[in-house]
């Protein structure tokens, strides 16, 4: 789709604006430092309320924190109220974590370092975790073992600081699925997030039976992800609408109607330095997409963005166990 029927579609589907909360962004990475502030202001006017800053390498939690003390003046400057209480805030939530893609750069000393950052700031989540066979050397059976030790290891931070974990699996879902159940981790209390969910609909099942909400991305917006589609319809069949929450994943998992090349670039297999230096700004997902996630997910499951809207935040309130108002 391209000229003037794209730029209707846009304007059509984001005439109706819904208060949201992103539940899983990199927005602290440098594909973002040149327009932040307007991407802030873009979000803000598509109905962001909350934004989840999410980690994976140890030496960007300290940009993370940079970002959100940013992003918190640049609302202040747009007139957007900060206050702890106030319904029409733009607030930004930090979640620590390690990712298992990234497991030959993490060590010993980074988990004992996370343990006492979380222990020391108190982060809204532990994330992202969890196990990725994508390539085969992640499936080497010493590189394996060492995304277990590490997963289980801030499975044990979680727990001892009573907070919720957000998973990142990929093509493991049934080793992270023993380690869940073996492990005291216990999502129907601490809450938990199966972010960009991406196995089949028993594996669905099996999550929301653990008590994770599934983490829905724009990759439910194009038609051809049939067999994320089904596992979704299937959880929601079996669980209703309350397993699901909505996320950007920015800067990947572009909605299909916001991509503008063929070529979709991801953190996957780049610098840890600046894992999405290949990408172009043109390219990258952005905060203020999420509400083609909504309207995706809404036609898809028949139900209308409103009620999915009200439904999404709650459920993202309950995953991550906090309270925050829906803006009326």
């Amino acid at each position: 789709m391209s000229g003037p029927e794209s730029s209707n579609r846009v304007n059509q589907a984001l005439s109706n604006c819904y208060p949201l909360i992103d539940t899983h962004t990199h927005f602290d990475a440098p594909l973002f430092d040149s327009d932040r502030a307007q991407q802030v202001q873009s979000a803000y006017h598509q109905g962001i309320r909350h934004l989840v800053l999410v980690g994976y390498l140890y030496q960007h939690f300290e940009r993370m924190y940079d970002t959100k003390q940013l992003i918190d003046q640049l609302s202040k400057r747009f007139g957007i109220d900060t206050g702890e209480h106030n319904e029409s805030d733009f607030c930004t939530h930090i979640a620590l974590g390690l990712h298992p893609f990234y497991i030959e750069q993490h060590t010993d000393a980074h988990l004992i370092e996370l343990a006492q950052m979380v222990a020391a700031c108190r982060p809204l989540a532990i994330g992202e975790i969890g196990l990725d066979t994508f390539t085969d050397a992640m499936k080497e059976p010493d590189v394996f073992d060492k995304q277990k030790r590490f997963f289980e290891a801030q499975l044990d931070t979680a727990v001892t600081h009573q907070l919720p974990v957000m998973l990142h699996i990929r093509k493991a879902h049934a080793e992270a699925l023993a380690i869940l159940k073996a492990h005291e981790y216990d999502a129907h209390t601490l809450g938990g997030i199966a972010h960009s969910f991406s196995g089949g609909e028993q594996e669905a099942k099996a999550f929301v039976k653990l008590g994770f909400k599934l983490g829905v991305t724009g990759q439910v917006t194009n038609p051809n992800a049939k067999k994320l589609r089904r596992a979704i319809q299937a959880a929601v069949d079996t669980y209703g609408i309350e397993c699901l929450v909505i996320e950007t994943d920015c800067p990947d998992m572009t909605p299909i109607m916001c991509q503008n090349s063929n070529s979709q670039h991801s953190a996957v297999g780049q610098s840890p330095d600046n894992e999405w230096e290949a990408a172009h700004a043109h390219d990258r997902n952005i905060p203020a997409n999420l509400p083609w996630v909504l309207s995706s997910l809404s036609e898809l499951l028949g139900v209308s963005q409103d009620k999915l809207a009200k439904q999404l935040w709650q459920n993202s309130c309950d995953a991550l166990k906090v309270n925050w108002a829906y803006p009326t």
